[in-house]
């Protein structure tokens, strides 16, 4: 019987990040009568977008058993290369923003290779990778902030009105998206064998997988979406900061593990994902509006990161 619950547990792991879910946004709207306004709910969207395009790419590479430390580098430096490819080299939009895209991609694509081609540790690869794209946001920014960006660079952070309170275009980009690769992930072949790397990258590549190919689009896909939360990054801000994203990489990892997809790989799916974007979104919100410290909000999120990997170890081993 024990070991029957055990395993049911373990099949619904979302269980735990939904019920932390319901219990966050109960004990919130308990402390602040305007937790629920549909205002405030509209802002938590907004506030989580950019971090949840980035946990989108964060997924795909726990999934495998991987990590990566250099998404948030990767993803200002991909913000970067749009803002000043248009305000300063007078670039059309749509081919700054895919300049932008594809570098992103590229340079996560080459944390895929090194990952693969000379086995080095995804932890190590992606923390030097973070610093490489840090020193390159910082020559090719000159360390200034771009600034002067037109309107339809930063259109996807416009507002429309939503009941009684607003919402940016970026969030239904960033809603679609996550649709798009939940289907992905539980529908298509590519996708059942992400998982399956995850759990055993031997018996993929002896069921006649190219894993190195996989492994390597996995990482290139991320970086696709490191340059999409970019974009949407300067939309939201208007400027394009290299500054940013110096806490984003342990934030998506945050996210991820906190939604139930397990550090060692194989388990976990988008949708908890999503729900760990929630629990993050609505935790800084209501402590803010509780009037916490921004020091104690930092302090429990790294409890519940330790928590929720605690949980994730002791179901694995049982």
């Amino acid at each position: 019987m024990i070991n029957t619950i055990k395993n049911q547990l373990a099949s619904h792991s979302i269980l735990g990040p939904f019920g932390a879910l319901v219990f966050a946004i109960l004990f919130f709207s308990t402390q602040s009568p305007i937790f629920l306004t549909p205002h405030n709910l509209s802002l938590i969207l907004q506030q989580v977008m950019v971090l949840g395009v980035l946990a989108i790419g964060q997924t795909l590479i726990i999934l495998t058993a991987g990590i990566d430390l250099s998404c948030g580098m990767i993803m200002v430096i991909g913000s970067i290369v749009m803002a000043k490819l248009v305000a300063v080299s007078g670039w059309p939009v749509w081919m700054a923003v895919s300049c932008g895209i594809v570098i992103s991609s590229f340079i996560a694509m080459g944390n895929g290779l090194l990952v693969t081609k000379i086995k080095l540790p995804p932890f190590i690869v992606t923390l030097g990778m973070s610093n490489i794209a840090f020193a390159m946001n910082q020559l090719y920014s000159e360390a200034q902030t771009v600034t002067n960006l037109p309107s339809n660079l930063t259109f996807l952070g416009e507002r429309i009105n939503f009941f009684d309170g607003y919402i940016n275009y970026g969030v239904f980009l960033f809603l679609f998206l996550f649709l798009l690769m939940g289907f992905a992930l539980k529908y298509t072949a590519p996708g059942r064998h992400i998982y399956a790397i995850g759990n055993n990258i031997e018996a993929v590549r002896l069921a006649g997988i190219n894993t190195t190919r996989l492994l390597v689009g996995v990482y290139t896909v991320a970086g696709f979406f490191y340059g999409v939360a970019g974009w949407l990054a300067i939309s939201r801000s208007g400027v394009g900061d290299p500054q940013a994203g110096q806490t984003e990489n342990l934030d998506s990892i945050t996210a991820v593990v906190l939604g139930g997809v397990s550090l060692f790989g194989g388990r976990g799916s988008l949708f908890g994902t999503f729900i760990g974007i929630l629990i993050i979104g609505c935790m800084r919100n209501g402590l803010i509006l509780m009037g916490v410290p921004s020091v104690m909000q930092i302090l429990i999120t790294g409890v519940l990161v330790i928590l929720a990997v605690t949980i994730d170890s002791s179901r694995r081993q049982s």
